[in-house]
């Protein structure tokens, strides 16, 4: 897998919020999508709310695995990232509650600037604010789980109608989007109900948020729940079955190329892992990694600069090593080695199954059964996790799965190694070779940029506030 065949980098320097020397490589950003510039376009906001997994894994793979043929859609899915990755409401209280009026000191009051200058883009057409919520909204109260108290499996307006602006019928569309996807709920117990807080007549508290303020801008704003008595999956499922019950109403035209159930969305998220640091220099699959990565290569005295295959996926700091995140979910930590860098090459021959192959640097290879690192007098191979060649360069051997110790692997089930090349001592660039049955070096079709100071760490907290609704 080449990750600098990637296509698709969206305005990423442009929208993203004022870093604090903490959080760094977690800045929110916006990925545009557009199949007619003229059409009308969505924006579709995820993690406003750190521990709401299903809205934050609904937009990334609303992201990174639809494809938009008519109209536009415009995604934040990760608008409190620090929040993300610590599982937290908000670390610097709910940034839900913060667009009515917030001091210029706020930690977080130059993100609340930014986003609002998304949302009030007069190109913007309509909102939705992607979150999951407790228990099962009804109007009526049945029980403890079901009852008007409750958020999860609603659809939130703030009133009924917008007046003179398209897609201003807000009770109307609501009750169309939630019309959709009750016919096709994975129970019949998850039925979508519409939730109107008719703000305007004195409800303090969702006058501060998000899509009240849209509404304030002229903008039609929903807010859409999914239940946290779901597993993540679950969640996604509904948010993705609504997006695209709000995408059909507005005349977008989608493909996403794969049906939509909560197993296949589960494997989509599990899958979608991969990064690459210093120019491609070296690539991680880390979807399914061991705990710990040891001895990786990384540039000496320089900031960390890495590139992802989905933009949940963040890079921290963290004692002398780093934390590899998907959304809320640790999926690994990398302890590096430093080194000076060689840039003077692109590509290592290698013969791989009889096939003679030059192989960038930055590419993860499929093997049947063997593979070789053509020699190169200029260079040193370091094949990570192989037994033993009793000299200190593995370039010219002939090597098999049952070569490697299996505790070195990258992946926990032992298929996925890493070929170091170095030159003249210093680090040249990393391979992955992948001994997994039918695996093959996949493109990815779009990729995020992020840097971080490789001193900078965020504050990593265990506590998360009680859920409060919206």
């Amino acid at each position: 897998m080449n990750i600098r065949c990637a296509v698709l980098i969206i305005g990423l320097s442009l929208l993203v919020a004022a870093p604090s020397p903490a959080v760094t490589d977690l800045d929110f950003t916006l990925h545009k999508s557009s199949g007619n510039p003229g059409g009308k376009t969505l924006l579709v906001i995820g993690g406003i709310q750190g521990d709401e997994p299903g809205g934050f894994n609904a937009a990334s793979l609303l992201v990174t695995r639809y494809r938009i043929g008519r109209g536009n859609v415009w995604v934040v899915p990760n608008l409190n990232f620090p929040s993300i990755i610590n599982s937290s409401r908000g670390v610097y209280g709910d940034l839900n509650r913060k667009f009515a009026h917030l001091p210029i000191d706020d930690p977080e009051f130059a993100a609340i600037q930014k986003i609002k200058a998304i949302i009030t883009d007069p190109r913007v057409d309509a909102v939705l604010n992607l979150h999951d919520g407790s228990g099962f909204y009804r109007p009526r109260h049945i029980d403890d789980q079901r009852n008007p108290e409750r958020w999860g499996q609603s659809i939130v307006i703030d009133q009924d109608a917008l007046e003179k602006v398209p897609f201003g019928d807000l009770a109307a569309m609501a009750r169309r989007a939630a019309s959709r996807v009750n016919r096709s709920l994975c129970h019949p117990n998850d039925v979508y109900h519409v939730h109107n807080t008719r703000t305007r007549e004195g409800d303090l508290e969702m006058a501060k948020t998000l899509t009240y303020y849209a509404i304030g801008q002229g903008k039609p704003a929903f807010g859409l729940e999914a239940s946290k008595n779901f597993n993540t999956p679950t969640r996604v499922y509904y948010h993705l079955q609504l997006i695209e019950a709000y995408m059909e109403m507005m005349g977008i035209d989608f493909d996403r190329g794969a049906p939509l159930t909560p197993d296949r969305i589960k494997a989509m998220i599990e899958e979608d892992a991969q990064l690459a640091f210093f120019d491609n220099r070296l690539f991680l699959d880390v979807a399914k990694a061991r705990n710990n990565l040891r001895f990786v290569p990384f540039r000496k005295g320089s900031d960390i600069q890495y590139i992802s295959s989905n933009p949940i996926l963040a890079v921290v700091a963290a004692g002398d090593g780093y934390r590899i995140y998907h959304g809320n979910r640790r999926l690994t930590s990398i302890h590096p080695q430093f080194f000076d860098f060689d840039t003077s090459m692109e590509t290592i021959a290698m013969t791989i199954d009889g096939d003679a192959k030059n192989v960038a640097f930055g590419d993860m290879v499929s093997v049947g059964r063997w593979f070789r690192v053509d020699p190169n007098p200029d260079c040193r191979v370091n094949v990570i996790g192989f037994k033993s060649s009793g000299g200190g360069d593995e370039a010219g051997l002939r090597l098999v799965r049952n070569d490697f110790m299996r505790r070195f692997s990258v992946d926990r089930k032992g298929y996925k190694y890493r070929v170091e090349v170095y030159r003249k001592h210093k680090f040249a660039g990393m391979i992955l070779v992948d001994f997994s049955r039918g695996a093959s070096s996949r493109l990815l079709l779009a990729a995020y940029p992020r840097s971080m100071p490789h001193t900078a760490a965020i504050p990593l907290s265990e506590a998360s506030p009680p859920d409060a609704g919206r």
